[in-house]
């Protein structure tokens, strides 16, 4: 190839020098980043007049292309095409083998830019005829990913002479150790078609999986993401998800909500019933069909207890909160002008008679009797001691004035 080896002889005369050397690496470095740079911002004009896997696909192969230029030209700057040479003379590939090598490779990019294209296509044809769910579109995706990427395999497999049939014999024992080794990944993977294929849930769906509660953004084959109120993002394996209890918020496009509310047991519960119920009707973002009703639900330590019961459309986290921020005001509005008293917590003590009189826990009346009893005694003696006291005093003065 004179060309080649023309253009690599004019390389080597510009770099006679270490810094020439240096000076031409940083350059080459620097138009890599400015190729970078601007491809990126080119992105967002090529995702106007194509799809945006396409435009991801032709970014990432012209960076990938300016990449190995790049790569090729600093090899050539320091003269490291000897050392490559005697690298793979040490490896010894065929050119048969280098260039199945190639096909390989080239057969899997393919592959992988296909499925991106299969994407997009499922996605355009699902807007516009709409007869294709989010859930369906997934569904339909990883399909034909695995059936491009199986074709891919087996021809592969003919670049390299390799019979098919050969390694089905193999695959028995090979079967057994795979399945030792990476059987909670192929778990994961067999729960994730029957997540995709039973559906119970769809992407933007409102979703509590055991613990976890949040918003459905991604079904894999793997698993499946959610992300929670607080915008933390949650991956769920799918062998998890079909080994717990599901609940979907939105799978029937509306939610009841209850809302408990406790009133005194001096209070008029029917006319308490009433005033709520036209207080929630009042609101706004529950529906008004299912009416919002009021039920008796138990009598509790200080109050009657009413729940309020009502129903939001298009269930969402942020409706719910706004739902029931406004039923409480309005129903608690109501209240403070009807008069209804909503009581605190109330305890009503009341004692006993026992043997003996009231006696603290613990202590046995015939306990108190004895203290008492030793009380008194003590008092006897103590009253004793004093009016000997008051005797000696007498008589010692007695004497005083006898004396004198």
């Amino acid at each position: 190839m004179p060309g080649h080896h023309g253009l690599r002889e004019a390389i080597w005369a510009l770099t006679t020098s270490t810094d020439m050397r240096l000076l031409l690496t940083l350059v080459a470095l620097v138009v890599l980043g400015l190729v970078g740079s601007g491809v990126r911002s080119l992105g967002s004009r090529l995702k106007d007049h194509v799809d945006d896997p396409v435009a991801e696909s032709v970014q990432a192969g012209i960076v990938t292309v300016w990449t190995a230029v790049t790569a090729m030209f600093l090899i050539a700057v320091w003269r490291a095409g000897r050392l490559l040479e005697q690298g793979l003379s040490q490896i010894d590939p065929s050119r048969q083998q280098v260039a199945a090598i190639a096909l390989s490779i080239a057969v899997f990019v393919a592959a992988y830019g296909l499925t991106r294209i299969t994407k997009s296509s499922i996605r355009r044809l699902s807007k516009e005829r709409g007869a294709i769910s989010d859930h369906q579109q997934e569904v339909a995706h990883h399909l034909v990913q695995l059936f491009v990427f199986a074709m891919g395999v087996l021809v592969v497999l003919g670049i390299w002479n390799v019979d098919p049939g050969q390694l089905l014999l193999g695959a028995g024992a090979a079967g057994v150790v795979i399945g030792l080794a990476a059987r909670q990944t192929l778990g994961a993977v067999l729960a994730g078609f029957v997540v995709l294929f039973s559906r119970p849930f769809d992407l933007g769906d409102w979703v509590v999986i055991g613990e976890e509660e949040g918003i459905v953004t991604d079904i894999s084959v793997f698993n499946t993401q959610l992300r929670t109120f607080d915008d933390e993002y949650v991956m769920i394996p799918n062998d998890i998800v079909t080994d717990t209890e599901i609940r979907n918020r939105s799978r029937k496009g509306r939610l009841r909500i209850e809302t408990d509310v406790g009133v005194d047991y001096d209070t008029d519960v029917e006319h308490a019933m009433a005033t709520a119920a036209e207080a929630m009707a009042e609101t706004e973002t529950p529906m008004e069909r299912p009416d919002p009703n009021v039920v008796l639900a138990e009598f509790g330590g200080s109050s009657v207890v009413l729940r309020l019961r009502y129903y939001i459309d298009n269930p969402s986290a942020r409706k719910m909160w706004k739902a029931r921020t406004e039923v409480i005001a309005a129903v608690k509005e109501a209240f403070a002008a009807e008069g209804i008293k909503i009581p605190f917590p109330q305890r009503e003590l009341s004692g006993r008679p026992e043997p003996g009189g009231f006696a603290a826990s613990g202590v046995s009346a015939s306990d108190v009797t004895d203290d008492a009893d030793e009380g008194s005694e003590d008092s006897e003696e103590t009253g004793d001691d004093d009016t000997d006291d008051d005797r000696i005093e007498r008589e010692g003065a007695a004497d005083a004035e006898a004396d004198g």
